[in-house]
Parts: C-alpha cells; structure tokens; sequence
C-alpha cells in the first residue's frame, strides 16, 4: 500500500491542501480556497480567522475526494504558512484577532523604535531589527493603541499555527517560525527574557507557545476534525514551517550554500547557512532544520504587484489573464525606452511609507510595456536583496525559483539575467505545502532527513542560463531605478498614511 503525506500552505489569502506520494513526490491532487482581507484601516491588513478555518476544512475534506485515496494511508500532516504579522487566540483559546504580514500600522513605531536605535539591541539576539508586520512591533502596536484587545490574548500564534492548534487542539509553534519573526534567540532557538524587555513585552512570555522543532509531532487529528475532512482520526502532525523554509524544501533547497528564491506575496530570497550570520544588515535568520539556518532578504514587493495589476486593471480579460500577462511581456524586448517601476505596493522592507510608481511613460507605451516595466522592477528588488546577501558572505552561485512568478513563460530569464546567475524551476507549482509534507515524512521517519525527502520527492523541470550580453543593459535600468527611489524617498515622507 502506497503512502501518502498532506501538505498545507497557508498564505495571507489563498489556502491550499495538496497530497503527495511519498516514494517519489507525485502530485495526487491540490486544492486552493481564495480568503478575503479587510482592510479597516489605511495600512491594516487582517483576516477572520474563522473563515480561515472553515477554507482550511474545505480544502482538506476536497483534496482527499479529488485524489481518491483512502486517507487511512495519510502517514503525516504538515503545514505551512506565511510569517509575521500576529493571529491571536483569547483566554479561553478562542479566535480574537488576525494581522496579516501585508500590515504597515506599526510604521510610526518603527520610526520611533529607529531613533532609539533599539535594533542594535535586538539584533544581537534574534538576528533582526524592528519591522511594521514584525509579530512583536504589531504586539507591542496592540499593547500601546489597544490595550483593551492586548488584555484579552492568552497565546500569540503564527498564521500555520492557529490551523495546526485547530487540526490537534495543541496551542504550539516551532522553530522556524519564531526565528523568523524575531522572537527567540539565535543561534539559542529558545525564547529570551532580554529579548522580550527590548521590545517592551516582558508581560508577554506567558502568551507564547510552547516551542518546538518544525518536524516534531505536535499533535494528532482529533475526532471532530476527522469527521469534519475525512482524514483519519489520530494521524499525526508536525509542528510545521514558516513558508520560506517549506518552499525552499519543496523547491530541491536542502544542501548549505544552496539559494531560494520565492516570487510570491513576498519576495523572499535566502541562502541555507550552517552557522547565522552574525552582523547585519541581513534582514531576518530562520532556523532551517535541527542545526542549520537561512539568512533570508526579503519584503512584500513581489508577484503580490502582479496580482494587484492583473485583478485591477484586466479583471475583463477572459482566460487565463496572468498567462497572457507573460505574453505581453513577451513581445516587448529589453530596452532602454521602458518604463522604470517601483514595486512598493506595501512599502519596501528599507522604508515602510515607500509606494509604487510608474517612471517614464510615453505616449507611445501600451499594456505589454507596463508589464514589463513591472517585471523588472520586481527582479530590480530582489536583486537588491541578493546584494545584501552576498556582502554579508553569502556566495550564491545558482538559484531555484518558486512561488507564482515562476509559473512564468519569461520572468525566470529576467531573473537570471538580473542576477547573473543560472536560475532553475522547480517541478511543483505547490513547493510550500510539498516542503511541508516532506517535513511531516522525516517527522515519522519516512526519510532519515531532509536531504533524503528533497531527493525523493523533489526535481527540475526548467532551466535558465543568463544571457551575458543583457548585463550592461540591466545594471543601467537597476541604477536608474535605484536612483529614483532615492529622490522619492523625502516625498514618499510628505505623502500622508498611517
């Protein structure tokens, strides 16, 4: 009898349920739910965390009809889901509130926390400063502007921590996670009482859950989730993984040097260490397995941009619109005469009151132009996180891409152009919820490791050399598009948001 694993990917809207055989990481079946945000606020980005739940219970309870399997022979469930922000349990255990890793509230905090200089305090411990969708700035936001609402929280979860504690009834996270949000030591992976008083939140060590390695068994089904999905009662499941970490797994990322890249919501870009960093200005360390780290770059200032595009401005375009998109893009060769675009929808991860912008538009630019203007402005970001990286003693020699922009027929070519480096595509389109299910199988002992899950469940499908000759022309357009954000920036101060 065959065995099979259950990934989950739980992002800031979209969550996803995908079953995979473990003896060679075939895709049985996949399916996605769409969440709604609300906004209540300029710059507040939450969710209902029931409707998460009951999206959760949707897609476990299809993803088995779909693939036709008997999931008595679901070994393992593991889960991942996007960092940061803050999904908050009640006393009782109770949902009370969910802030999504898009949230900029916190930015005057941060400003305030900056002139105090208070990531040379913190960075010490936890390997990062201060940012506005960090989960202790949005806890210590809640304490100072809601303290009604900081008063009534019992545990401080992550987002695939609230869907692990609604699979098992454990109130737990793991290690991953909490590195990648700042709340525990490196290289010590355990929370910090110093840690805690720098950020002001010395009264919160008791609203933290109990912690955990990400392949660690943190719970089974209980009955009422069974009957409600139709998975087994009292299959096991892992503690889980902050999405980097499992799409980086499920992408083929498990040797130390190897880099990640995630064109997704974020855009994340990281690079597995044995040792962390010690100095900064790496923007965030995560732990990757038992012993090993990441040092990650990264912000909201990816393939999020495409969307919003897409859903605003072609949402009357039949078929496949983000296809077309690439298409588009395709027809418009590099040049000089393209528009310059900011991808800072979000703020960028340097300046949260940054915000997009279209540069150089003629008359004579159509739909296919501001596409490419966007694709590039996204990889110009990336790139400059890669920089970081590297001046910070990464060496990054390839890279895998995953997350939606890989989907792309020609944004894995700018990549590799913009970056200089030989850039591959992974085979699955799901790498999150496959890097999570490879975690839950070391997790029962399916494979002895992560290395042995990647090879088993893991494979290329495209592969991009840079094409040398395009060089010159990018570090030109990268430098104008560096230079204006420069120029933007004490504009940027003077255009009012919260």
């Amino acid at each position: 009898m065959a065995d099979y694993l259950l990934g989950l990917d739980a992002g800031n809207t979209v969550i996803k349920a995908a079953l995979f055989d473990a003896a060679d990481g075939r895709e049985l079946a996949v399916v996605a739910q769409d969440g709604h945000a609300s906004l209540p606020a300029p710059g507040h980005v939450e969710r209902d965390l029931g409707e998460l739940w009951a999206n959760a219970i949707t897609v476990i309870s299809a993803c088995i009809t779909k693939a036709g399997i008997d999931p008595i022979n679901i070994r393992a469930i593991g889960c991942a889901g996007h960092g940061n922000g803050l999904y908050a349990l009640d006393r009782a255990g109770q949902p009370l509130i969910g802030i999504q890793s898009l949230d900029t509230r916190a930015v005057d905090l941060v400003g305030e926390w900056e002139a105090e200089k208070l990531g040379a305090r913190t960075y010490p411990i936890c390997r990062q400063g201060p940012w506005s969708a960090q989960t202790p700035t949005l806890l210590a936001w809640v304490k100072r502007h809601r303290p009604d609402l900081y008063g009534q929280i019992g545990t401080v979860l992550l987002c695939k921590d609230f869907v692990v504690g609604q699979l098992t009834g454990a109130r737990v996270s793991e290690t991953t996670d909490m590195s990648g949000c700042g709340l525990i030591s490196v290289p010590g992976r355990a929370y910090d009482a110093g840690l805690l008083e720098h950020y002001g939140l010395m009264d919160a060590r008791p609203m933290l859950p109990d912690l955990l390695e990400s392949a660690d068994i943190a719970g089974h089904i209980t009955p009422n989730v069974a009957a409600a999905t139709g998975l087994k009662a009292g299959t096991p499941v892992i503690a889980g993984l902050f999405d980097v970490v499992a799409s980086a797994l499920g992408s083929g990322v498990s040797e130390t040097g190897q880099a990640s890249i995630i064109a997704g919501s974020w855009g994340i870009n990281q690079v597995v260490l044995d040792q962390p960093i010690d100095q900064p200005p790496v923007f965030m360390q995560s732990s990757f397995d038992r012993t090993r780290w990441l040092a990650i770059e990264s912000s909201a200032t990816s393939a999020a941009n495409l969307e919003w595009l897409v859903h605003q401005f072609m949402a009357d375009v039949p078929g496949d619109r983000f296809g077309l998109a690439s298409e588009l893009v395709s027809t418009v060769q590099a040049s000089d005469d393209t528009p310059i675009y900011h991808p800072f929808l979000y703020g960028a991860q340097q300046n949260g009151r940054a915000r997009a912008g279209f540069y150089g538009i003629g008359g004579w630019h159509g739909r296919a132009h501001m596409l490419r203007a966007l694709f590039e402005g996204v990889v110009f970001e990336h790139a400059r996180h890669i920089d970081v990286l590297r001046r910070a003693g990464a060496q990054i020699s390839s890279a895998t891409l995953s997350g939606g922009g890989s989907r792309s027929s020609i944004w894995p070519q700018i990549f590799a152009d913009v970056l200089d480096v030989p850039v591959t595509v992974a085979r699955s389109r799901e790498t999150g919820a496959l890097g999570a299910a490879i975690a839950a199988g070391a997790g029962v002992g399916l494979f002895a490791d992560y290395a042995a899950g990647t090879k088993a469940m893991t494979a290329p499908a495209r592969h991009y050399d840079p094409q040398s000759h395009n060089a010159p022309h990018y570090a030109a357009r990268r430098q104008i598009y560096t230079e204006l954000a420069q120029a933007m920036t004490p504009l940027w101060a003077k255009m009012g948001h919260s």
